[in-house]
């Protein structure tokens, strides 16, 4: 189907034109606080990033140091990205139903969905060349591109497949990802100059494949989620999603555990296929935990019912610009990290390391605020939806009976 059938549509699913009144309190607030743990890691990788070529200035020397290390591969580590993929699942899920549900046909539907897969490739990889090493916009762009087919599988299937992405996809990145970094690291030298550190980002795309092994999993869960409305609908699940919060939040701390002592060196004598397996059950634990996140968030909204303090007023504006607070806080850690401009990273603790890390979100936050204070929508998502959306999506054919939705 031609990607003219779905021009000057009104965007629609998470990141579409629906009534800020009509959306959930539970996705909108959950993709707020994921920000906050992608933050944290954040600020412990682009230290990292720019600590000195023999790690000076960055290794874990001390007690203190190990404890907020420890905390953060425990409850941070991917944790945030799993949480995101899931999120990601669950909007292009809502996009798909809520558009059977107004009766267009499959093809249509899916070309929306690969049209927004290909410009979210697009933004991506902008985002890789202008700030920084590691964007996931280009990944999820491509998982959708590429199981947009996903959304009409079986609730069987599509866990089955899931399960499936689970244990091979996850084998493979753990294995892979130490030997691709340190062929991109090179020598380990600190990129000091604007091209040296362009070089260094446009090693990303090589990584991209490994991510996509991590990705889908939660990609397909977060489709499974929207059939259930576990976000949008949490009351009635509110046992089940009790039981993902509880068993999700230990397993992640409990999964997380070996890696930990490994990354900070309270386990010194690891072998190569320790640390892979240990680095390996880490990521398994990482999807428990972004799970257990969102159910936690889901349980927190029923709780909150209709009430809007201004702090969950700003949480929701920034879950509601997700994507443009990302970007920014890549401004800010190029701003703060780099050597050839304010050159921060190599000269923080970990603690303030990641009291910086709590610092960028909370601007983030502020400014999601004032956006919203405004009217203004967040522009990056402004953007994409000029770009994915077109007339004739509305002119497009529709079944003569709306689809079911649910299920």
């Amino acid at each position: 189907m031609s990607d003219r059938l779905i021009e000057n549509s009104p965007p629609l699913g998470a990141m579409g034109p629906r009534s800020t009144a009509l959306r959930s309190l539970a996705p909108d607030l959950s993709r707020g606080i994921m920000l906050l743990l992608i933050a944290l890691v954040h600020a412990s990788v682009f230290r990292a990033a720019w600590a000195d070529g023999d790690g000076a200035g960055y290794a874990v020397s001390d007690t203190f140091d190990r404890i907020l290390s420890c905390l953060v591969t425990l409850f941070a580590d991917d944790r945030g990205f799993a949480l995101f993929a899931g999120l990601f699942g669950y909007g292009v899920a809502q996009i798909y139903l809520r558009s059977t549900a107004e009766g267009r046909e499959w093809p249509v539907v899916r070309a929306l969905v690969r049209r927004r897969g290909r410009w979210l490739m697009v933004i991506g990889l902008l985002h890789t060349v202008l700030l920084a090493f590691g964007d996931i916009l280009s990944v999820y762009g491509l998982v959708a591109l590429l199981l947009a087919g996903a959304l009409r599988l079986s609730g069987r299937k599509l866990l089955s497949r899931a399960f499936a992405w689970l244990t091979v996809g996850t084998l493979v990145y753990s294995a892979g990802v130490p030997m691709l970094y340190q062929v991109l690291s090179g020598d380990g030298a600190v990129p000091l100059t604007p091209l040296d550190d362009l070089t260094y980002r446009l090693g990303w795309p090589l990584m991209i494949p490994l991510v996509i092994g991590t990705t889908v999993f939660p990609f397909l869960i977060g489709i499974w989620a929207a059939r259930k409305r576990l976000l949008d609908e949490p009351e009635p699940h509110r046992a089940f999603l009790r039981k993902v919060a509880v068993f999700g939040i230990a397993g992640t701390a409990l999964g997380g555990l070996p890696y930990a002592l490994i990354n900070t060196g309270v386990i010194s004598d690891a072998s190569p296929m320790a640390y892979i397996g240990a680095y390996w059950l880490n990521l398994v634990a990482s999807y428990a935990g972004g799970f257990g996140y969102a159910a936690v968030i889901a349980l927190v909204a029923i709780r909150l019912g209709q009430r809007r303090g201004p702090v969950v007023t700003a949480l929701v504006a920034t879950g509601q610009r997700s994507m443009t607070c990302y970007l920014l806080q890549s401004v800010a850690w190029m701003g703060l990290g780099a050597p050839y401009l304010l050159g921060l990273g190599n000269t923080m603790p970990d603690v303030v390391a990641l009291g910086m890390g709590v610092a960028v979100w909370v601007s983030t936050v502020l400014v999601a605020d004032w956006m919203r204070r405004r009217g203004i929508r967040g522009p990056a998502e402004v953007v994409y939806r000029k770009l994915t959306y077109g007339k004739a999506y509305d002119a497009a054919p529709r079944q003569p009976e709306p689809a079911t939705v649910g299920g």
